[in-house]
């Protein structure tokens, strides 16, 4: 299997474990009153299914979007000097008056 591939399904993984977790709490904590929405209908079971798979498509996708964007990204400075430049050295200034 191709290493894309394979790092795709992995965050895809990665982000219904979120959504998960996230529909758990959302339920434990009642937000908006939802596990009583939820468990008092016959069909509350589809919200919580639907609020799943939408959040793990979006949980994935973002997962997914931040591992491709940082494996361009390279942490190593390239070029410069590695000394730093004195910056605090005094230069002597004239002050003259306008009265004069």
């Amino acid at each position: 299997m191709p290493r894309l591939v394979r790092l795709y399904i992995k965050q895809v993984l990665i982000g219904f474990g979120l959504s998960a977790t996230f529909v758990a709490l959302l339920l434990y904590t009642n937000v908006g009153n939802l596990w009583h929405l939820v468990s008092t209908s016959d069909i509350g079971w589809i919200a919580v299914l639907m609020l799943f798979m939408f959040n793990g498509i979006v949980f994935a996708g973002v997962q997914f979007a931040i591992v491709i964007m940082r494996i361009g990204q390279d942490d190593t400075p390239k070029g410069g000097k590695r000394e730093p430049i004195a910056t605090t050295i005094p230069v002597p200034v004239e002050a003259t008056s306008r009265n004069s």
